[in-house]
C-alpha cells in the first residue's frame, strides 16, 4: 500500500461528494478488460484487489482510489518485419515497386490483425484524495501517467480542477543552497547521497550516486554554477525521498517506525483492515510532511499570477 511517488496537484473547487456518490461515479467508469482489437484502457478497480470490491476507502476524510491500465504490447519492430516480409512478396510476384502509400495500407493491415494476438501487460495505479487540504497525489513513476489518471477523474465527475502544486521558491534554487550551504537547511532535512546536477550552459547533466554530497568536489561543481535539479533527502524520523525541480517526489520510502507500528497493529488477518491501516498510517505522514516541505520552499504559490521566485 507504501507510495513509492507522489506528483502533487492542488485541487480547486473541489464537487462536494460524499463516500457513497464517488463510489457510484466511480462504478460509472470501472474498469472493463480489453476488447480484441482495443490497445489500451483504463478504469477503475478495488484498490484491495481480490480482497475487496470497493472502488472507494474513505478514512478521516483522506480517499484512496485506484486505476487499472490495461495495453497490449505490439513491437514496431515486429509490425516492420511483417510489413517488409509482404511487401517483398508483392513487389516479387508483381514485378514492381511499392509505392509508400500502399505499404502504409499494408502497415495497418499487420496492425489490426496483430493486435489481438498481442500480449496484454496490466498496471494499478493508486491516488490520494485529501479532501480535508484539498490535495491529490498520483502514485505514479511518470507525469504522463499522473495526468492520464487525472483525466479519468475528470471524466468520472465531470469536472476537474486541478493544477500541479507549485511552491514561492523554487524546488531547484532551494536544493542549490541546501547542497551548498549546511547552515541554510532546515533543522529536520538530511542530506541523502544521491543528486541530479545542471548546468547553465551546454555541459550537460551530471548524475552521482552514493557520494558524500558535502565533498569539496560538489562543491566545486556548485562554484562552477551547476544546479541541483535532483536531490536525496530525508526528514528524520519520517521518510525519506529524491525532490525533483518540478516538486515530485520519488523514490519514497518511509521510516522503519513508521512500518513497524503499521505491522504491530492487529488486522485480525484481514485484507481490507491492513490496506486500510497502512492508508491512514501512510498518508498522516505524507499529508504533515508535505506541508513541512512546502513551508520550508517558502510557502505555495498562489494562483492568481504569483511566480515562483527564481
Amino acid at each position: 500500500m507504501w507510495f513509492k511517488h507522489l506528483h502533487l496537484y492542488r485541487l480547486h473547487d473541489a464537487p462536494q461528494l460524499d463516500a457513497a456518490s464517488l463510489e457510484t461515479a466511480l462504478g460509472e467508469q470501472a474498469f472493463r478488460p480489453l476488447g480484441g482489437n482495443e490497445a489500451r484502457r483504463l478504469g477503475w478497480s478495488a484498490p484491495a484487489g481480490r480482497a475487496g470490491t470497493q472502488l472507494l476507502h474513505e478514512l478521516q476524510g483522506q480517499r484512496l482510489m485506484t486505476a487499472l491500465r490495461q495495453e497490449r504490447i505490439l513491437p514496431a519492430s515486429v509490425i516492420r518485419e511483417e510489413v517488409e516480409e509482404r511487401s517483398e512478396a508483392i513487389e516479387a510476384s508483381e514485378g514492381r515497386k511499392l509505392p509508400r502509400k500502399e505499404k502504409l495500407a499494408i502497415k495497418e493491415q499487420v496492425y489490426e490483425e496483430l493486435l489481438p494476438r498481442a500480449f496484454v501487460r496490466s498496471q494499478k495505479v493508486d491516488l490520494w484524495w485529501d479532501s480535508r487540504r484539498q490535495l491529490i497525489a498520483v502514485n505514479a513513476s511518470s507525469r504522463t501517467r499522473a495526468e492520464e489518471l487525472l483525466d479519468l477523474l475528470r471524466e468520472t465527475l465531470g469536472s476537474l480542477k486541478v493544477t500541479p502544486l507549485a511552491s514561492q521558491t523554487l524546488p531547484m534554487r532551494a536544493m542549490t543552497a541546501w547542497l551548498g550551504d549546511p547552515g541554510a537547511r532546515p533543522a529536520d532535512l538530511v542530506l541523502g547521497d544521491q543528486v541530479e546536477l545542471k548546468a547553465k550552459g551546454d555541459d550537460g547533466v551530471l548524475r552521482a550516486r552514493q557520494v558524500d554530497l558535502d565533498s569539496d568536489e560538489i562543491q566545486q561543481l556548485l562554484e562552477s554554477g551547476r544546479q541541483a535539479s535532483k536531490l536525496a533527502l530525508s526528514i528524520e524520523g519520517q521518510l525519506s525521498f529524491v525532490l525533483h525541480d518540478d516538486l515530485t517526489i520519488k523514490s519514497l520510502r518511509f521510516d522503519d517506525a513508521l512500518i513497524d507500528e503499521a505491522s504491530q497493529t492487529d488486522d485480525g488477518d484481514d485484507a481490507l483492515v491492513r490496506l486500510e491501516t497502512d492508508f491512514l498510517l501512510m498518508t498522516q505522514a505524507l499529508a504533515e510532511n508535505i506541508e513541512r516541505l512546502i513551508e520550508w520552499l517558502g510557502g505555495e504559490a498562489g494562483s492568481a499570477g504569483d511566480t515562483p521566485s527564481a
